[in-house]
């Protein structure tokens, strides 16, 4: 493995001379950012951000990778943008985040190590990155003085700070005192200070603290040989003589007994359908236990990552072999047991944020258990493990940043009340309401299929979210296509008959 500890840490990120493009670069794109950003709705106007910050990176640094390389990390940061046309939430934002960052270490050579130290290094370089402006403000001004800059720059360094934090406490004591904001406006220090706009320039600060380190990549730090610390058990400190060969064959037996009960009943009871004990209903016993068999498999887990350990004559016995696989097996459907307890449950409570969360962090728990016995099979390292598991969490977040959640639970829960078996079935119209504007198609379905009901208060909301979202789309720069698409509907729902009348 490729020693990260190559990657020395340096304060002198790039050569003196870079210093005016730099600086340069970081001025050209926070002006950029305030014409796309400041008081402005943000939809498209975040991937033409992200592709700027690219053309910087590349300017600013040069490409130091490989032909290939460059086209694999061009392909990241267009793949990371993609939700940001889809629309505008935190996964997205976070997404173009990890793209950048990605972006910016791999076309200036500064990966090292495999895809487990590749993603620490990632998360590492975005999390220091606003640290990085202070730790060149004395390299900068070094290389001010060395070009003959007066030396009263040197002094106004020790202003920096009360100056910063006085302005902050100011606005802060004139948003919470109406007194002091009475002062402050009726303050008269000329017309240029008039102008001046503490929101702005707070602004301007934020945005050069965030992009002054990707303008500047080289490898800065060095993490620990993750690889290598991720293949050593940690149970082997202190830990280890509880995982005897023997307590650990004792456990599988007992385990795959206990185990087989639950599932046993699982498939009685919610495969089958057998009829429950008096007084509880299939909902009941979906509840119950969905939530608690994801835990149960989560510590199934961490034990057989604790027992197979690599090398270890546990991981050689054929007789623990085949009792782990048996137990994940059990835990697999586990999790399938209640991935259907919870849709049990789903079809009686219907659909929310948090039950679609439940299904996709169930979907991920049996991944991992599958990739468990892979990694068991396979004779691979933890490391190994942990980067399978990194590249499925990705993917699972990725494939949902483009799925519309609030459009998905609202059509759910109007179709699940509308439909034949389920008449006069009560829906929270008010949860639904609180989805936002993505719910007005399922509001407005739900609206002309009872035309004997009052819609009034409904009604009102769903055209203030309408109202809302027609404000937004008036911006360019808040464009997305799930906005476009619900453009659409409204400017047809316009033309169309009335739903109900008020």
């Amino acid at each position: 493995m490729t020693d990260s500890s190559a990657v020395a840490a340096s304060p002198t990120l790039v050569s003196s001379g870079n210093w005016p493009w730099r600086i340069a670069i970081v001025t050209l794109l926070a002006a950029f950012a305030d014409w796309l950003f400041f008081r402005q709705y943000v939809g498209v106007s975040l991937a033409l951000f992200i592709g700027a910050l690219g053309v910087a990176v590349l300017v600013a640094n040069g490409a130091g990778a490989s032909g290939r390389e460059r086209i694999l990390y061009a392909g990241i940061l267009v793949g990371a943008t993609l939700p940001g046309f889809e629309d505008i939430n935190v996964m997205s934002v976070l997404i173009a985040a990890f793209g950048i960052g990605c972006f910016a270490l791999g076309m200036t050579g500064a990966f090292k190590g495999g895809l487990v130290e590749r993603f620490m290094t990632v998360g590492w370089f975005l999390a220091s990155g606003p640290l990085q402006l202070v730790r060149d403000l004395p390299l900068l001004r070094q290389w001010a003085s060395e070009r003959g800059a007066p030396a009263s720059l040197g002094a106004l360094k020790g202003w920096v700070l009360p100056l910063g934090f006085g302005a902050v406490f100011v606005a802060l004591f004139a948003a919470a005192n109406p007194v002091i904001a009475h002062w402050l406006t009726q303050w008269s220090a000329g017309d240029t200070l008039k102008q001046l706009d503490l929101q702005r320039l707070m602004f301007w600060c934020f945005i050069v603290i965030a992009v002054w380190g990707l303008v500047g990549v080289s490898g800065r730090f060095a993490l620990p040989k993750f690889e290598e610390a991720a293949a050593q058990p940690p149970l082997d400190i202190g830990l280890s003589p509880i995982f005897t060969d023997t307590a650990i064959m004792r456990s599988l037996v007992l385990f795959n007994l206990l185990f087989a009960v639950q599932t046993v009943m699982d498939v009685h009871y919610l495969w089958r359908g057998a009829a429950l004990p008096d007084g509880m209903t299939h909902a009941t016993y979906a509840h119950r236990g969905a939530y608690p068999l994801i835990v149960t498999a989560l510590l199934a887990a961490g034990f057989v990552l604790a027992a197979m350990r690599a090398g270890s004559d546990a991981e050689r016995s054929p007789l623990m072999r085949a009792l782990v696989f048996l137990w994940v097996g059990q835990n697999v459907l586990l999790v399938v047991s209640a991935i259907l307890r919870l849709n049990l449950y789903v079809e009686t409570y219907l659909l929310t944020y948090w039950r679609v969360a439940a299904f996709i962090w169930m979907v991920i728990v049996a991944a991992g258990l599958i990739l468990i016995v892979t990694r068991i099979v396979l004779y691979r390292s933890n490391a190994w493990l942990i980067a399978a598991n990194l590249v499925v969490l990705a993917l699972t977040l990725y494939i949902c940043s483009f799925v519309n959640f609030a459009s998905l639970v609202a059509r759910y829960n109007i179709a699940q009340s509308l439909a034949p078996a389920n008449a006069g079935r009560p829906v929270d119209l008010n949860y639904i309401v609180e989805l936002g504007p993505q719910a007005i198609p399922a509001l407005d379905r739900y609206i002309a299929a009872n035309p004997g009901w009052n819609p009034r208060p409904f009604r009102a909301h769903r055209d203030n979210h309408a109202v809302a979202h027609a404000e937004r789309a008036r911006s360019w720069r808040a464009w997305t296509f799930r906005g476009w698409r619900l453009t659409r509907y409204l400017e047809a729902s316009k033309s169309a008959p009335a739903l109900t009348p008020l």
